[in-house]
């Protein structure tokens, strides 16, 4: 699989305008430590995916928005981090930030963790979008990476803007090519994704 979105000290070759919060690198994460294969602040794609993902960008600069990435490929070894993670019930530092109303060890049958992630495949973006104007981040009612019913796309615990912003960046995604998933308005993958079987495991650097 070759690299085609990826940002390093303000480098990349794909969305220059795309801001990056990679929260597996560091220790903002609902595992609260940097995640095994993030040996970089990087977003890597497949090039079909980064170019779909470009004409994401172009359209809703357009509007006024931008991107803010916060993980891309995802190694099958940081997979398996969560798995163990997932088991060590003594560990709950990060449980009132990211699950404070569930049960660590449930995360993986509720959906929200997946023992084989579409991540590994190359061709799924975590995002959220960023107000050009004012630089902040759009207000999408709940924050990435929290496990909870309020950040179902369809949720009725957020207000009609916030909705309103999901569905504008849901609508800009699916238009070039990308599906969402229902139980994280963040997650999308690409339907026409190249590597649809394949889980990879090299490091993110």
């Amino acid at each position: 699989m070759k690299d085609a979105c990826r940002n390093r000290n303000g480098y990349n070759d794909i969305i220059p305008s795309a801001h990056y919060d990679i929260r597996y690198y560091g220790e903002n994460n609902f595992v609260g430590a940097r995640i095994d294969g993030y040996k970089a602040p990087l977003a890597i794609l497949t090039r079909i995916a980064a170019v779909a993902l470009k004409a994401v960008s172009d359209d809703l600069e357009s509007k006024g928005y931008s991107l803010k990435i916060q993980d891309a490929y995802r190694p099958q070894q940081a997979v398996n981090h969560f798995v163990r993670w997932s088991q060590d019930t003594k560990d709950v530092k990060m449980k009132t930030q990211y699950y404070p109303k569930l049960d660590k060890r449930n995360l993986f049958k509720l959906g929200f963790i997946a023992k084989k992630s579409g991540h590994s495949r190359g061709s799924t973006i975590d995002l959220t979008l960023v107000n050009l104007k004012t630089g902040a981040e759009v207000d999408m009612g709940s924050p990435y990476d929290f496990f909870g019913d309020i950040s179902f796309y369809d949720t009725n615990l957020i207000t009609k803007q916030q909705k309103a912003n999901r569905k504008l960046l849901k609508d800009a995604m699916v238009k070039q090519g990308f599906k969402p998933y229902t139980k994280e308005w963040w997650h999308f993958t690409l339907i026409n994704e190249p590597y649809p079987n394949r889980y990879y495991n090299f490091n993110v650097e």
